[in-house]
């Protein structure tokens, strides 16, 4: 091997070294009493292993961008991020002011850095937005391409601290227009999938991907989907999608399918769930079968939104080990929440979620098996029983073979250092039946404060220590059909505190 080529290896090696960084082994949680202390190991391994070189800088100016939001410049953005990536990679910036853009494609080598001062705007032409197959919502179909996409790349980012305004209201009033003239038909269950909106950003069976700093806002569908990838981190972004409007189906942070993922230092305010892990819905969810684990969150906050942290619906190919910590819930629905179906499949386990601080949710934790029926099942009206249905239809119509296939299990989620104040109801977990329970509850060192106390049904070892429970109503938490359970609850009326043991069998 020549001179030359040793010393490109050096240098290699030596830049992939200083831009892997592990993340700091955590100690110091506090789970109450379990079997054994939970082994979060694999938290130590997750986001990001590389950033994109520095090789080249590319102003996407000097290939025609024009700051004037009236002009379309996706096609020189798009020329500039081509040239960063065949030059070997580096970054492409933009002159401060304003643009609209349609889809963009980042490339692999690549940070896209979105200046303080630059704001994309998006273009609210949907033909701006190229259709390829994706997974939308559980199943995989045709949809339009996100403002930002990273498709099948690798050490690619996007940063800074611009803006990214998506414009999407123009696709929420197009949904609820759509909705009220489905729901009248028996179509409540498609409507989801057959109003195309456009996506934040899109990053999608990639490797290595950072997304840092930028606020994102007003998108037409979910803000920032991360779909079948691997080591990424989001850091620092402000998500906010309640700008002008309440977008539907306008989530913050979705990780679909996904491993190793690293989601810190964000504040979501969106209209549906804030941060939401996801594996696939149904059938066709049991047919990809990949799986999201190992998934840290931590210094984020959450306002408006369904839940800090969600886990499900779409939960087909399992949800497993996800870390949350250090976290705010201000004004979100529930600062916990799992959720699935019975024709979903899949497996929900190994949750720790802990140092929470909530004020005005309506739940700390809320666990459904059965969530939102009028959504989550699938029925062909007679109307349209002869008719031919788009192939999408057919992909939600395909039952679950055997039906035993789609039942969820929630199992090992552990919730502790939780404080709460001016929550509608403590608690609503529920199982389907005797057979089907949720299994292996911890809760531990929990305050809140709350106008009703909720319920807790059909568990296997559920276990609430070390809790008070400030109740509005006075009424305690309902116990129905638990087995094996450990609930110790203080209650405190007024300066009167009163130790309750329940144990119902």
């Amino acid at each position: 091997m020549n001179l030359k080529k040793i010393i490109l290896l050096f240098m290699a090696g030596a830049q992939l070294s200083a831009c892997h960084s592990p993340q700091p082994k955590e100690t110091g949680f506090e789970w109450g009493v379990v079997p054994q202390h939970p082994d979060l190991s694999w938290a130590d391994s997750v986001g990001n292993r590389y950033e994109p070189n520095n090789k080249v800088a590319v102003s996407a100016n000097s290939f025609g961008a024009v700051a004037d939001s009236s002009i379309l410049s996706t096609d020189a953005i798009q020329k500039a991020i081509d040239h960063c990536a065949a030059a070997g990679g580096g970054t492409v910036t933009l002159e401060p002011g304003y643009y609209q853009t349609g889809a963009l494609f980042v490339k692999s080598g690549v940070n896209f850095k979105i200046d303080k001062g630059v704001t994309l705007l998006a273009s609210t032409d949907i033909h701006n937005y190229p259709e390829f197959r994706s997974r939308i919502a559980g199943i995989e179909m045709v949809w339009p391409a996100a403002v930002i996409n990273v498709v099948n790349e690798k050490n690619a980012s996007i940063s800074g601290k611009g803006t990214i305004d998506c414009r999407g209201n123009d696709f929420w009033d197009r949904y609820w227009n759509m909705r009220k003239e489905y729901e009248a038909k028996g179509l409540r269950w498609i409507v989801d999938y057959d109003c195309k909106r456009v996506r934040g950003i899109l990053v999608e069976r990639s490797t290595d991907i950072s997304l840092s700093d930028f606020t994102l806002m007003r998108t037409g569908f979910w803000g920032c989907q991360i779909l079948y990838s691997d080591h990424c981190t989001v850091d620092g972004l402000v998500i906010n999608n309640n700008v002008g409007g309440h977008g539907p189906s306008t989530d913050g942070i979705d990780i679909d399918s996904s491993t190793n993922i690293l989601i810190e230092n964000c504040l979501v305010d969106c209209n549906d769930d804030n941060i939401c892990i996801k594996a696939g819905r149904d059938a066709d969810g049991l047919r990809v079968n990949r799986p999201t684990e190992n998934v840290v969150i931590r210094n984020c906050t959450a306002r408006k939104g369904g839940g800090l942290i969600v886990c499900g619906s779409e939960t087909a190919g399992s949800i497993r080990n996800v870390l949350g910590y250090d976290l705010k819930a201000e004004g979100t629905s529930t600062v916990l929440r799992l959720k699935s179906a019975m024709t979903r499949g899949g497996t929900i386990e190994n949750i720790y979620v802990t140092r929470v601080e909530a004020t005005g949710n309506r739940n700390v934790l809320s666990a459904d098996l059965n969530w939102n029926p009028s959504y989550s099942y699938s029925k062909l009206p007679e109307a349209y029983k002869y008719d031919e249905i788009p192939e999408h239809w057919k992909v939600m119509l395909t039952p679950v073979d055997p039906p035993e296939k789609g039942y969820p299990h929630f199992r090992n989620i552990y919730l502790s250092q939780v404080k709460a104040a001016d929550v509608e109801e403590f608690i609503h977990a529920s199982g389907w039946n005797d057979s089907l329970r949720l299994e292996n509850f911890y809760l531990y060192d929990i305050e809140t404060q709350a106008k009703r106390a909720g319920k807790i049904s059909l568990t296997r070892n559920f276990n609430l220590t070390n809790t008070k429970l400030n109740i509005d109503d006075k009424q305690p938490v309902s116990l129905e059909k638990n087995v094996d359970d450990n609930i110790s609850l203080e209650y405190i009326r007024n300066t009167d505190t009163q130790l309750v043991e329940n144990k119902v069998h």
